[in-house]
Formats: C-alpha cells, sequence, structure tokens
C-alpha cells in the first residue's frame, strides 16, 4: 500500500484577494460619514435660517387682513375685541405707548398732552377706541356693518396717509 505511506504536504496560507488595504477602507469610509455629517448639517443651517422680520405696521396690516377675512364670520362682539387688541398691540410696538395697560380715556387724555400723532390720527383713534368701547362695555348691538367701519378705521389708522374722514 504505497499510498499510506505517502507524505502530506503542508495547507497553503489564506490568499489575499482584497485588493485594497484595511486603511484605505477605514478612511473611505470616515471620509463617506463626514460628508454625510456635513450635509446634514447644512440641511439644518439652511431650514433654520431666520424668518423675515416684520416691521409693528407690516405685522398690523397683515393681522387686519386676516381679519378683515372673518367680518361675516365673527360675533361684532368678538370681532370689536379681536380688531382694538391688533391696533393696541401696533400702538404699544410702533410708539411705545402704554395703550394696553391704559383703558381708552387715560390713553386718550395722555394723547392730548403729549402726542406722536397729528390731529387727524388723535381723532380717528379716539373714534375707534370710543365705538370698541361702546360694542365691547356698553353691549351695544352692533352689526357686521359696525365691523366694517371697525376694520376700516383700523386699517386707515395703521397705513397711515389717508387719514381723511370716512
Amino acid at each position: 500500500m504505497t499510498f499510506l505511506a505517502q507524505e502530506f504536504h503542508d495547507i497553503a496560507p489564506p490568499v489575499d484577494y482584497f485588493l485594497l488595504k484595511p486603511w484605505m477602507v477605514f478612511c473611505a469610509v470616515a471620509a463617506t460619514l463626514l460628508l454625510i455629517g456635513l450635509a446634514i448639517w447644512l440641511l439644518k443651517w439652511w431650514r433654520r435660517r431666520p424668518a423675515e422680520v416684520l416691521t409693528p405696521r407690516e405685522r398690523a396690516i397683515e393681522q387686519l387682513a386676516r381679519m378683515e377675512g372673518q367680518i361675516e364670520t365673527l360675533p361684532p362682539y368678538q370681532f370689536s375685541i379681536r380688531v382694538s387688541d391688533i391696533l393696541r398691540r401696533y400702538v404699544t410696538e410702533q410708539y411705545q405707548l402704554p395703550v394696553t395697560r391704559q383703558t381708552s380715556v387715560e390713553f386718550l387724555n395722555t394723547l392730548a398732552s403729549t402726542s406722536p400723532f397729528s390731529a387727524d390720527e388723535q381723532t380717528l383713534l379716539g373714534d375707534f377706541l370710543n365705538r370698541c368701547d361702546l360694542i365691547k362695555f356698553a353691549r351695544y348691538d352692533a352689526t357686521t356693518a359696525d365691523s366694517r367701519l371697525l376694520i376700516e378705521e383700523a386699517n386707515r389708522f395703521v397705513k397711515g396717509g389717508a387719514l381723511a374722514p370716512a
């Protein structure tokens, strides 16, 4: 039996069939992760750009335009409260006057002595505040026509320029 006497050959070492070195793979993975991270950061930065800051006048005009669409749907009492709040906030932000902390009478008395407004603007503001107070506190039975008048006066006051009496 000659075949038992044959000598066995050693097993050959594994053949490295991967063409890239391990350090090359590590660098490629690191570069890919870095690029993905950079893309995510840029996307978040791009979305987080500061929004356009509106002036108090622009913000009030925009809010009044939205309210104009609600004349028919909101009861005049609620409508007058919301329009009054918009105008009071506008005067507070634009002119740094304490309209939101004073009653209409107190505010109008303050305007009589020191005012950044012209006589026409004071008259228009006084008419507007008196109408709102009449609806809010005297529970005047207002109609949508009264709501339209309020929104027109508020728009004329905020936009300025066209302050001739309606």
